[in-house]
């Protein structure tokens, strides 16, 4: 015959079972654990290599671009098509060159309609460096990783989401990071900048590849929040380290 649980027993059991289902994380702690997994070792802040990255968007023509950084030396470098055309913006310390089919010199008709700038190749390097570099961006200057993380369901996955806001001088949008609940891996991203307005995207991350010891996402496909329109989709399709 089995015996009944004692009359102690059964609050304990109970009590355990509540610690163990109800565990809670700051968010910075789960943050932290989000970069043990995709960067154990830290070596997104020397990272040196190069990514070649597809981007497809409906009905327009993919746009395929050959990434180079070092992040020590200061060097970025992005190559990429358009309407037959060869455009490439570097950075180097301080120092900037844009070309348009190898060349330093084009009208300023194709400067506009190509944004042929050190602004705007500024504003590529710093859209790569931040995207290919989350979680571990998110321990930069002007990040405000706000505290109180909760669990939340998203296209029928839950997850541990953490809100992140930046200081003005930084940026003014607001971002929240869905995590998976159990390898702490960064599934998702979504940022509004009028959260009231539900304006914003959000981008779903699949599949991952390693470079130099850095857990990355391989494709991140984008969508409107206000109607989950489809954007497009960056595929990392090789990757090259130095």
């Amino acid at each position: 015959m089995t015996k009944k649980p004692s009359n102690f027993i059964v609050p304990f059991l109970l009590l355990f079972s509540f610690f163990t289902n109800g565990q809670t994380f700051t968010g910075n702690e789960l943050i932290n654990k989000s970069i043990e997994y995709h960067d154990p070792n830290n070596n997104w802040a020397t990272f040196s290599g190069t990514l070649e990255i597809t981007m497809e968007i409906p009905e327009r023509e993919n746009r395929i671009s050959t990434i180079d950084f070092d992040f020590q030396k200061g060097i970025f470098k992005n190559s990429f098509n358009r309407d037959s055309n060869i455009i490439t913006q570097q950075l180097e310390n301080g120092n900037c060159s844009v070309l348009l089919n190898g060349s330093k010199d084009f009208s300023l008709e194709d400067e506009k309609k190509y944004r042929l700038s050190c602004d705007q190749a500024k504003r590529t390097r710093d859209y790569y460096t931040y995207l290919y570099g989350l979680p571990m961006k998110l321990k930069d200057p002007g990040t405000i990783i706000e505290p109180i993380a909760e669990k939340r369901i998203f296209k029928g996955k839950e997850y541990w989401v953490v809100q992140v806001n930046y200081t003005e001088e930084v940026g003014k949008d607001r971002w929240y990071f869905y995590l998976n609940t159990e390898t702490y891996a960064l599934e998702i991203y979504q940022f509004f900048h009028e959260e009231s307005k539900n304006d914003g995207e959000y981008i779903l991350l699949s599949e991952e590849t390693e470079i130099k010891g850095i857990i990355i996402p391989k494709n991140r496909a984008w969508y409107y929040n206000n109607d989950n329109k489809y954007l497009g989709t960056d595929f990392l399709f090789k990757s090259e380290t130095k």
